[in-house]
């Protein structure tokens, strides 16, 4: 089986997982490299992170496209034909302090690097004297960008520090109940139109099921800071303006099917489609 993902280190790292587990089964893969948009510096939605992978997947250049999950738009995005499934152990889906070991630690108007509205919004909602700053590029270049003081922290995902091997990086771990991861934050997904059974990790996959039905039922987008994550036991939403000036956040202590609908009635009854209007108004 071919399988597409993009040349990053940590794109690689997790397309080898995937080939390692379908080896296991007895299945042989070939590791396809390709460069999407996003690569190549074009601004836009997230889909531009698998745009032409996608690409190569409906024109049978490839047979699954390997995704860090929470970089695949909604479901009712995915190309025709095509499926989309949580596999492998989903990594741990808290998002982590570099750079220091506690908020607590940061000094008054302390520069923290991230480029997501959500983690912004998240960090803004807790210390509104920090000073946020856009800090883009993969891991490796934000480690850089930290030592060389272009800010005082970093917010990054812990999965991916992990599968790097770089968790001695690591200062603290935000609570997710609070600092809400994104949905899919740790899990990788596969895209295809058949996905081997022995890929599929039922409770990831249900859990990034239900993480992407209530970004899809509240019409969350790129420019809305929106975090939904369900860690096995609960599901937790936040949903914020950029600046941390108003956001909302409720928990629905369930694992039933009816748990996305029910935190999205309740945001709903918060006022949270209207705090994404005005939120993506701001963007």
């Amino acid at each position: 089986m071919k399988l597409g993902t993009r040349g990053s280190r940590l794109a690689l790292v997790q397309a080898h997982a995937v080939a390692a587990a379908l080896s296991a089964a007895g299945i042989e893969s070939e590791i396809v490299e390709i460069t999407t948009s996003g690569d190549r510096g074009v601004a836009g939605d997230k889909a531009r992170w698998i745009d032409t992978i996608e690409d190569a997947l409906e024109r049978g250049d490839i047979d699954l496209a390997v995704h860090s999950a929470k970089d695949v738009p909604a479901a009712s995005l995915l190309r025709p034909g095509m499926r989309l499934s949580a596999v492998l152990g989903r990594e741990d889906a808290a998002d982590v302090l570099v750079g220091v070991d506690s908020l607590d630690a940061l000094p008054e108007g302390a520069r923290v690097g991230t480029a997501s509205l959500r983690r912004r919004a998240q960090l803004l909602a807790v210390r509104e004297d920090l000073q946020v700053v856009e800090l883009r590029g993969n891991v490796d270049t934000r480690l850089r960008k930290l030592r060389e003081g272009q800010c005082d922290a970093l917010v990054l995902a812990a999965a991916g520090l992990r599968r790097l091997g770089l968790e001695r990086e690591i200062g603290a771990t935000l609570d997710p109940a609070v600092f809400v991861p994104a949905p899919g934050q740790g899990a990788l997904a596969v895209e295809g139109r058949e996905i081997p059974s022995v890929l599929v990790d039922p409770a990831a996959d249900a859990a990034l099921r239900a993480e992407r039905e209530v970004v899809e039922a509240l019409e969350a987008t790129c420019d809305t800071p929106v975090g939904v994550h369900h860690d096995g036991v609960a599901l937790h939403a936040f949903v914020g303006l950029p600046d941390g000036s108003a956001w909302l956040r409720d928990t629905v202590a369930t694992t039933g099917d009816d748990a996305a609908a029910l935190i999205v009635d309740r945001l709903d009854a918060m006022g949270a489609r209207e705090l994404l209007r005005e939120a993506e108004a701001a963007a």
